[in-house]
């Protein structure tokens, strides 16, 4: 099993991002996911079957102001792991990417604590989600932990928001 879950969400517009910026969050983001998928490949194909789960973003299937370098990324770990998920759907390796919304990380936690107000911030994440409150880690780490189990065997090639119902707005 192959969890990829590393990612960096700088704020800005294409034209606020400089080159440098974006190519620093393409390689944390993107191709740090695209060469966990290529290492444990093979080990997989060994063992006869395998799992990975990409962690992209509801920002990858909705887009979000200020935010595109990150939403290119996340954006592009869904499609790669659909794409990987048809390449190795015969050898029993399924490929899967949950896209979570607003989470109570450390993340989430410095956005706010860099804003004037982080009070107001805080409430504007909130305010996103029908749900009317932020994602704990641990509701995410079960969505990845089923993925990732025999329980989600017929399961591969999806993105699954773990997202409060944002995406429905």
């Amino acid at each position: 099993m192959l969890i990829n879950s590393a990612g960096i969400s700088p704020t800005g517009t294409a034209e606020e991002t400089s080159r440098e910026l974006w190519d620093e969050v393409m390689a944390i983001n993107l191709r740090g996911s695209f060469l966990g998928c290529k290492k444990a490949i093979p080990l997989m194909r060994e063992r006869g079957a395998g799992a990975i789960v990409n962690i992209a973003s509801i920002n990858g299937i909705r887009g979000n102001h200020r935010l595109v370098a990150y939403a290119a990324t996340k954006g592009a770990i869904v499609s790669m792991t659909m794409s990987l998920a048809l390449d190795h759907a015969k050898e029993k390796i399924r490929v899967n990417c949950i896209c979570p919304a607003t989470i109570n990380t450390d993340m989430a936690r410095g956005m706010m604590a860099e804003a004037p107000d982080p009070r107001i911030i805080e409430q504007a994440m909130i305010e996103k989600h029908p749900l009317g409150r932020i994602a704990q880690p641990e509701e995410v780490a079960a969505t990845i932990a089923f993925l990732a189990s025999e329980d989600a065997s017929f399961m591969t090639g999806l993105a699954i928001p773990v997202d409060g119902g944002r995406s429905i707005r």
